[in-house]
């Protein structure tokens, strides 16, 4: 056999045990030592915050960064909300829906929001930008506008800040009434 054919056959065979290696063995990471996943354990078990944020953020794929939340580089805190659900009843399609959610800061540290974001754009959260301390109270206020959105609604908000877990979800929910639908007079 040629020189040059022997060459390309074992080209071929190295990537071929490289493809395997990638698809069956999480590459050849797990062949010479630890997996991501044990480095993401032992780090937990010392007990640095930074670490145990990463190894138990909410939303994370173990050993990958999909759905993962970026987290605060901040000692963790308690969020404790006043209700984390609000059902407005019945409003009119067109109108804008509005909620205050307050919450109180029940850790030791400061709580820093660094995100809110509602399930879609009809749903327009606005939070605090500065810290709230131990033991402060705040609000995040909700605007859900019914535009276009007849029947029954529920739209969630998702609260990202140095908590364990980081994200945190708020809920409004109610029937909005088409403008179609005639009004009803009640009972007589």
């Amino acid at each position: 056999m040629e020189k040059s054919k022997q060459v390309q056959i074992g080209l071929l065979a190295v990537l071929a045990l490289l493809l395997i290696a990638n698809l069956f063995g999480g590459g050849f990471k797990n062949w010479l030592g630890k997996s991501e996943n044990d480095r993401i354990r032992e780090a937990a078990a010392e007990g640095g915050v930074a670490q145990r944020q990463a190894a138990f953020s909410t939303g994370n794929i173990p050993g990958t960064n999909i759905n993962a939340t970026q987290l605060p580089d901040v000692p963790v805190t308690q969020i404790k909300y006043e209700e984390e659900s609000f059902d407005f009843g019945v409003a009119d399609e067109g109108t804008v829906v509005k909620h205050l959610f307050k919450f109180t800061n029940t850790g030791s540290e400061p709580l820093i929001i660094s995100n809110a974001k509602g399930s879609c754009g009809c749903t327009v959260p606005t939070w605090p930008k500065q810290p709230v301390p131990p033991g402060g109270n705040a609000e995040i206020s909700v605007e859900f506008d019914t535009k276009g959105k007849p029947g029954r609604q529920t739209k969630s908000v998702t609260v990202t800040a140095n908590t364990m877990p980081t994200d945190t979800h708020l809920e409004i929910t109610g029937e909005v009434r088409s403008k179609d639908q005639p009004v009803s007079k009640g009972k007589k």
